[in-house]
């Protein structure tokens, strides 16, 4: 602060003192401003007689004087003010909000500010923003929470309902309520596992080689063709097993994949499923047939919420490969995607990392 303090030994109309954007003072024991600078009528609108003959309090937000006036005891002691904020009152009856440096010298405080309100006003959007998107996140973790019950419990009735004698179209009014309970159960899980990764706990896996993987990955094989009896679906397993890795999130993760190829594939040509070992990986993809993904889609393809060209019979909310992403992350693996006029495929790796 030596150049500062230099700067109001001399006379008051050197240029620094005119020419700098920062608002400068001299504030005695007392509270008030002996010396002010241009810079006070050019960001608050008053001039050096208006400053310097009220208490600079007066100046203060109301929300800010009981800060202020421990900040003001504190350089009184000895003790400099360095980056401090506070908001100052416009002539026009607005607030500014102002960053101080003070340093104490004999009875008398040399003071500058800078006016930060624009500095301060992206802070707080983007802190109500992340506090919006926090509130939002929360909000989806609890809803999923609590809806798993209903939807277990209703699941549970229609089983029941099944084992009753029925007419034909009873049960297959009944079978369209199983599928339609199992697809809202994915969703839920959908949503905690999204809820999970972005409030910072990420998406959990158990990594272990106690279970096998390829009964996990053939149960989704089976659940996804009984569900789809209309799509051909072509698979070739040939690894080691068992792998080291969560099989409920992987087979989780070939899920995804593979219903979003039931989605996006011509129904006309069959998905074909490859499960390998490949150079100390394991390697597992699943293609299709079908429009090709957009280049300029293909960099958002893993994040939320986002689907290239949504068609009328697309269900969900665009989490399925976001999760899948994710969960090929949490085993140090990943997913790559390849799509071209003839063929769309998306492929999994990670390593192997046997003991």
């Amino acid at each position: 602060m030596t150049e500062f303090r230099v700067v109001f030994r001399r006379d008051k109309d050197s240029a620094t003192w005119r020419i700098t954007p920062d608002l400068m003072g001299v504030l005695d024991e007392s509270g008030y401003f002996t010396q002010t600078n241009p810079a006070w009528y050019k960001t608050l609108g008053y001039r050096a007689s208006e400053v310097e003959t009220r208490p600079f309090m007066e100046f203060v937000h109301l929300e800010d004087v009981a800060r202020t006036e421990k900040a003001f005891h504190d350089i009184k002691r000895g003790m400099p003010i360095l980056k401090f904020r506070n908001r100052y009152r416009h002539r026009d009856g607005h607030y500014r909000w102002l960053s101080w440096n003070c340093v104490p010298e004999g009875d008398v405080f040399f003071c500058s500010a800078r006016d930060i309100t624009a500095e301060k006003e992206k802070e707080d959007a983007l802190l109500s923003h992340e506090q919006e998107a926090a509130l939002r996140e929360q909000f989806i973790a609890v809803l999923g929470h609590d809806l798993r019950n209903p939807i277990a419990a209703t699941g549970a009735a229609v089983r029941m309902a099944k084992r009753e004698p029925q007419t034909d179209k009873a049960r297959e009014l009944l079978d369209m309520a199983t599928g339609s309970l199992d697809g809202m159960s994915r969703l839920v899980n959908h949503v905690m596992d999204f809820a999970r990764a972005r409030l910072g706990g990420g998406i959990d896996v158990d990594i272990t080689e106690e279970r096998p993987l390829r009964p996990a990955l053939e149960q989704v094989l089976d659940e996804v063709r009984l569900a789809h009896e209309e799509v051909v679906i072509e698979a070739e397993f040939d690894f080691v097993d068992p792998v080291r890795c969560d099989p409920d999130r992987v087979s989780q993760l070939f899920s995804n994949l593979l219903t979003n190829s039931v989605t996006h594939g011509l129904r006309s040509r069959p998905i074909r499923v490859a499960a390998r070992d490949e150079g100390g990986d394991f390697v597992l993809s699943v293609g299709n047939t079908g429009e090709p993904i957009a280049p300029e889609a293909l960099p958002k393809l893993f994040e939320p919420f986002k689907r290239s060209e949504v068609r009328e019979s697309q269900e969900g909310l665009g989490l399925g490969l976001f999760i899948a992403h994710e969960i090929a992350l949490r085993h140090d693996g990943e997913i790559e995607v390849q799509s071209d006029a003839d063929w769309t495929q998306f492929t999994f790796r990670m390593p192997r990392n046997d003991a």
